[in-house]
């Protein structure tokens, strides 16, 4: 049983949270909220909800104590943030969040909120298509974006607890896909996007997952085709990337394979990490 502060306690308390790229909330809400109800999360970040606001099923997790903040604009991407402890300061997109498109148009890619101290965001990176692509250039300047803002927020706060969760459509080593020969000439591990996805980690992020949860064949997502789940050929694209002062706090993590079995799953699975609880800082003297 994991450790809970007592209200009003002069500490963060424990924090369980997941990421997870749900491929339609709405095609699967029954299912996801199976999984939150039993999994003791309390907050998960997810990714690919397909639907607008108003579409969004709210009251599936509500029902269950969650808080909900959701940003969708079409059938395309979303993303959202479920908590139990707390959803404050929510913000839609990060400053300079690059579009897509001509004219550029603002994608529903990013959202965060402060939930039991730790400020989430929920990110879903534009997926590159193909190296000849337009996309993938608009991949390159939003994660070079998201770079610039995480390490911003650093400077200005070394102490932050701050946690970049979501699928970066990147398998940043090659232990991170079943086999290279494979992704010959393919997106999500040419240099380039591991290079974009370095630069978030160089400016002072960490893949906290990873160490509890060492390759090879550790994945996050299977495509549906040609039995690729079955036959282990999957990708690690989907992170918690936290901040020094929330890295320190990190007590364990897993994917939670088991989720990706069975009659409709998605194509990803949850991602979850164990932050133990930490002093919270002094109150300014009077």
């Amino acid at each position: 049983m994991r450790r809970r502060a007592p209200a009003g306690a002069a500490s963060l308390a424990d924090v369980r949270i997941a990421t997870w790229n749900v491929n339609s909330v709405r095609a699967r809400v029954d299912r996801i909220a199976a999984w939150v109800a039993r999994s003791d999360v309390d907050v998960v970040a997810i990714q690919e909800t397909k639907c607008r606001d108003d579409q969004f099923p709210w009251e599936a997790f509500t029902g269950l104590g969650y808080e909900v903040a959701h940003h969708g604009l079409s059938q395309w991407n979303g993303v959202a943030i479920l908590s139990r402890v707390g959803l404050e300061g929510v913000r839609v997109g990060f400053p300079e969040q690059p579009g897509w498109g001509d004219p550029e148009a603002a994608e529903a890619r990013a959202i965060g909120a402060v939930c039991g101290g730790v400020e989430v965001w929920s990110l879903y990176v534009p997926n590159g298509r193909e190296l000849d692509d337009p996309h993938l250039a608009y991949k390159l300047r939003w994660l070079d974006r998201l770079r610039a803002f995480g390490a911003d927020r650093l400077a200005a706060d070394p102490g932050a607890q701050l946690a970049f969760c979501g699928d970066f459509n990147v398998a940043p080593q090659d232990d991170d896909v079943w086999d290279m020969a494979a992704f010959e000439g393919k997106t999500h591990v040419s240099a380039e996007e591991r290079a974009a996805f370095a630069g978030v980690v160089d400016a002072g992020f960490t893949d906290v997952a990873r160490a509890h949860t060492p390759g090879p064949g550790v994945y996050t997502f299977w495509d549906y085709k040609q039995l690729s789940f079955p036959k282990r050929k999957g990708m690690r694209i989907d992170f918690v990337l936290a901040s020094p002062a929330l890295a320190g706090r990190v007590t364990g993590a897993m994917v939670d394979r088991e989720e990706r079995k069975g009659k409709g799953a998605s194509d990803h699975a949850p991602v979850i990490v164990d932050l133990d609880g930490a002093p919270a800082p002094a109150p300014d003297a009077p």
